[in-house]
């Protein structure tokens, strides 16, 4: 990725979303919050950022999510970076889920978008949503009290959890393994396998892997780390490799893709 000057995202992107995007509306937002006050209440004192998360200035912001510019800006720049309609695309995980769960998991939940939706779709359901960012989370919880909802924000990897064997019914990961290398990818879905009953489903949202192959000006103007590593794989293979079953992966506009996979019941 490049990080210096004059890079692809600040020569065309950043101009662009400048001009769409209020700058004086998220300052304002930023103003409503207590950063440090639910910042120190979500983060995990314990937590060490791995090297492949901390040393990454995704997007182009120095610092990458561990900022609060990232989790201001973070909505406001997938509102326009998920064509045709960024809801429309999250909306494909709800109507992928094949049971009424009665547990889920979000990993890697950002700024809690599509761990919101789930529990609005699923409002008896316990939701939890986990991130690496306290930062992101505190948006997460901002978000999600605005909307009255009820969900529990963890500080966490989402590939080695504190969750037990079996506990959940669906786990779910949007716009997540674009971010981290393909290693972490495949011991995330390994952990999801571990983390869900048998029958348990998992859901993956992410970019269109044939088509970020056959467009790599994207991934350059973007700046996303690992967005080559994972394209150039397959996420069929990966979930695979976890053990998972009944694995199907559909477009979701051109641009992205929904995976899904069941955790085989053992007779």
């Amino acid at each position: 990725m490049a990080t210096g000057q004059d890079t692809l995202w600040e020569k065309f992107l950043q101009p662009i979303f400048g001009f769409l995007i209020n700058s004086e509306e998220l300052k304002e937002l930023a103003d409503t919050i207590d950063w440090k006050e639910v910042g120190d209440r979500l983060k995990s004192p314990d937590l060490i950022y791995p090297e492949y998360y901390s040393s990454q200035n995704f997007h182009g912001i120095p610092g990458g999510y561990l900022t609060t510019s990232a989790a201001v800006s973070y909505d406001a720049v997938t509102k326009h970076a998920l064509p045709p309609n960024e809801d429309w695309n999250r909306e494909a995980v709800i109507k992928a889920v094949t049971d009424s769960p009665h547990k889920i998991l979000d990993l890697g939940c950002g700024t809690g978008s599509t761990t919101i939706m789930l529990k609005q779709a699923f409002p008896h359901t316990e939701i939890i949503g986990l991130d690496l960012s306290p930062q992101m989370l505190v948006m997460s919880d901002y978000k999600a009290q605005q909307a009255g909802l009820n969900i529990q924000w963890v500080h966490g990897l989402a590939e080695e959890t504190q969750y037990a064997d079996g506990e959940f019914d669906l786990v779910t990961a949007s716009l997540l393994f674009h971010e981290m290398p393909p290693t972490i990818s495949k011991a995330v879905l390994q952990e999801a396998y571990r983390l869900l009953k048998p029958g348990g489903q998992v859901i993956i949202l992410d970019g269109h892997q044939k088509t970020l192959r056959n467009t790599t000006w994207l991934t350059d103007i973007f700046e996303e780390p690992y967005i080559n590593e994972y394209a150039a794989g397959s996420v069929d293979a990966w979930l695979g490799k976890a053990g998972f079953s009944q694995i199907l992966t559909e477009d979701v506009w051109w641009t992205n893709q929904l995976s899904t996979g069941v955790k085989s019941i053992v007779n």
